[in-house]
């Protein structure tokens, strides 16, 4: 219920934007769209939801930097730094940060307004923290994603979005004398963020 509220919070200020930015421009022109091609840079912040097993469940802010390319109207690629940040509690815990690439298909619903989905993969590394000893381990998973895009101006766009990481959070690669520190672990993101196009 929380995850969800926090979800729709986000939503609604980004409607909130766009409805500001439409009565703004409505007096200049209508007829304002997002360049069709090209390079982009963006950033995401948002809701985290850490769903594994044992103390592995939590919520956290997450941070992303975008870079992008557009070929056209529909197709994009897309990578990215992520900070997730750090989850669990003193005796057993996470922090995870990481890589993402992806493929974006975007549908045009009105000159202003779009839908995206993408799909791709993260290279992520996690830093383990048992009972005050540290260890590190690289890991490579899918994810998929969904969003919401609203133009301002032909240049400046924002985004609401919810995307799934399917991750396992493998503790064995670095305890090797610890047992069943094996999570199998959904990393959920609700997050709002801006584009801008080059």
């Amino acid at each position: 219920m929380k995850n969800t509220l926090k979800t729709l919070t986000g939503l609604a200020a980004v409607a909130s934007i766009s409805a500001m930015a439409s009565f703004g421009a409505h007096a200049q022109s209508n007829q304002i769209e997002a360049k069709d091609s090209g390079f982009y840079v963006g950033g995401n912040y948002g809701y985290l939801r850490v769903e594994g097993e044992d103390d592995f469940d939590d919520d956290k802010d997450v941070w992303q930097g975008l870079v992008g390319y557009k070929f056209n109207e529909w197709i994009a690629i897309e990578g990215g730094y992520i900070d997730f940040g750090d989850y669990g509690n003193d005796l057993a815990g996470a922090e995870t940060d990481g890589y993402t690439a992806a493929i974006k298909g975007i549908l045009p619903l009105t000159e202003r307004f779009s839908l995206y989905a993408k799909a791709g993969q993260l290279w992520s590394e996690t830093e383990y923290n048992f009972a005050g000893v540290s260890r590190d381990n690289d890991d490579e998973s899918l994810f998929v994603g969904a969003g919401l895009s609203y133009v301002i101006t032909s240049n400046f766009l924002v985004n609401a979005e919810y995307t799934v990481y399917d991750t396992e959070l493998d503790a064995d690669e670095a305890f090797d004398d610890i047992d069943d520190t094996d999570f199998e672990t959904d990393l959920k993101q609700a997050s709002i963020g801006v584009e801008y196009r080059f």
